[in-house]
């Protein structure tokens, strides 16, 4: 009797490791390829993330469309690669920036943020000069936070190589009264939107374009 406890015992037991072996390959799986948890630190994407803020960075959004203008992504930072930024999308390949007198312009033409804490600063030594447009290479992408004020972003060190991307962040799951669906807050005709010029100059990019 005591036998056939300790048999089944075993089997119980096995059944459990097994399951937990089970759910970890599958939250590595999860982890490495498809979706990762991150935790927002610091002020540059107020008031749109709080520091302390728990979110959900897809993976593979980018492997079935390019990024778009208002996408929020996780990227490696250009200063220390081991670092993750949270940051906006703001300018694609091929895209013309001129920031004036504190206002954002996208080929010329003036980009509504109702989403940002405040105007967009630029510093005496950064790379993006007042009222001075600024051309995005291929590959490449101008990414600012939403703190203007407070964000070490592209108006600093410049556009950000696409590959630098970790994913597109799509769920906010804390605090539970700000849990949601993270939504593009630009105009979807102005999300990939590109001028005459831009295909021209960009093919690379036009493939997956919408006018």
């Amino acid at each position: 009797m005591i036998l056939s406890f300790l048999k089944a015992l075993f089997f119980f037991i096995m059944e459990i490791l097994e399951t937990i072996v089970f759910i970890g390959s599958l939250f590595i799986v999860l982890y490495l390829f498809i979706a990762q948890p991150n935790q927002v630190k610091g002020v540059s994407m107020d008031h749109s993330f709080a520091s302390g803020d728990y979110i959900f960075t897809s993976k593979v959004t980018y492997k079935f469309r390019k990024p778009q203008r208002g996408d929020v992504v996780v990227l490696h930072s250009p200063k220390n690669y081991d670092i993750e930024y949270i940051k906006r999308v703001i300018g694609l390949p091929g895209d013309t920036i001129t920031i004036t007198d504190q206002e954002v312009y996208i080929n010329d033409r003036h980009l509504e943020e109702p989403y940002i804490a405040a105007k967009s600063v630029l510093w005496e030594n950064g790379f993006t000069k007042n009222g001075v447009p600024y051309k995005v290479p291929a590959g490449y992408v101008f990414i600012m936070g939403d703190n203007r004020p407070r964000s070490s972003d592209s108006r600093e060190f410049g556009p950000i190589p696409i590959d630098s991307i970790i994913g597109q962040v799509f769920y906010r799951y804390l605090p539970p009264q700000h849990a949601g669906q993270i939504k593009n807050p630009i105009p979807a005709d102005f999300r990939t939107e590109v001028n005459e010029d831009v295909i021209q100059s960009s093919g690379a990019y036009t493939a997956s374009v919408a006018f």
